[in-house]
């Protein structure tokens, strides 16, 4: 009873702390304020979007069709993904679109999904890394035995892209987007413990994995330089996009003390995935952190090379790449 009692007391002074330090995060760079304007033209471009069902990734999806790309929706409900692009189609007049079953929970799911596209598709263009969740209190374990929210926002992209880079380099010039968050600021990546499992709370782990997103991000701009695919992270805003559906009080204050009165609809927070997946602005910058369509800094800790490189490599171990899988 007393170390239960003493690791209650560590989690409420830990909750404390993060929204101590979310009370201190820049509001400015939270909240979106531009729209990407460009009629940048996307004919003949093949574009992956994760997610694509909902939220942001919904209306990028929405889009990148209006301006004539081939869209490829990646999404685990293929239901409401059926029915998201009979509406988009109908809307944008651009019938190249394609709905396909991905659960990036699940590495069986990647493996099948990579598989296809190899199988279907000539090339891709832009892969974006969109889709997300986030737990509550309790976590939950994936069937490959990975807590579930690291496996679905970290691992998961991590896998797919190598999977499919092979195509990518046979489509340059290509793009890499992978939606982040500034809520990395409220979090670290422990380097002994990416498998964090029976984490109290689960929420925290959303940070987590966002954090983890950028240390990816940069470190697969490094291995992909000079190759012709760009690859760039971002921030997309406070976003009313149900993410966050899951989330009791008080894990829910953090983005309640932020968004109050800051809230953006999904269109909005859709802006800088655009600008990154289209923007001839962006054709030869790789590496970078935007928020708000213009490239940002992170803070010292996410410049940390050693430490991106040496979750490169568990990473690796983690989702069982093989001899035979493509080497990045």
């Amino acid at each position: 009873v007393p170390f239960r009692a003493s690791r209650q007391k560590t989690h409420e002074t830990n909750l404390i702390d993060r929204l101590q330090a979310c009370a201190a995060l820049d509001i400015d760079q939270l909240v979106v304020k531009q729209t990407f304007k460009a009629k940048t033209k996307m004919e003949g471009k093949t574009v992956i979007i994760t997610g694509a069902n909902s939220g942001i990734g919904k209306e990028t999806a929405r889009d990148l069709a209006k301006r004539g790309a081939k869209i490829i929706m990646a999404c685990r409900n293929l239901e409401t993904a059926d029915a998201v692009k009979d509406e988009i189609v109908k809307e944008s007049g651009n019938g190249n679109m394609v709905v396909k079953k991905l659960d990036l929970g699940s590495q069986k799911s990647i493996r099948k999904f990579a598989a296809e596209i190899l199988k279907d598709e000539q090339k891709i263009d832009v892969l974006i890394h969109n889709a997300g969740m986030a737990l509550a209190f309790r976590g939950q374990t994936s069937e490959d035995g990975i807590e579930l929210t690291m496996a679905t926002n970290h691992y998961g992209p991590f896998l797919l892209t190598h999977l499919l880079i092979d195509l990518i380099k046979k489509s340059v010039p290509a793009r890499i987007v992978i939606v982040a968050s500034e809520l990395y600021r409220l979090a670290s990546v422990n380097l002994d413990n990416l498998n964090p499992i029976g984490s109290f709370p689960a929420a925290y782990l959303y940070y987590v994995s966002k954090f983890a997103n950028i240390y990816f991000a940069r470190e697969l701009a490094k291995r992909l330089e000079n190759t012709g695919i760009t690859v760039n992270f971002l921030h997309p805003g406070m976003i009313d996009s149900g993410i966050w559906r899951n989330v009791p009080f008080p894990l829910n204050l953090p983005m309640m003390a932020i968004t109050k009165g800051f809230f953006k609809k999904p269109k909005a927070g859709a802006q800088t995935t655009i600008y990154l997946a289209t923007s001839q602005e962006v054709a030869n910058i790789s590496g970078k952190y935007f928020v708000d369509c213009k490239e940002a800094t992170l803070n010292r800790m996410a410049m940390d090379d050693d430490k991106a490189k040496k979750l490169w490599e568990e990473s690796v171990k983690m989702v069982k790449l093989t001899p035979e899988d493509p080497k990045i």
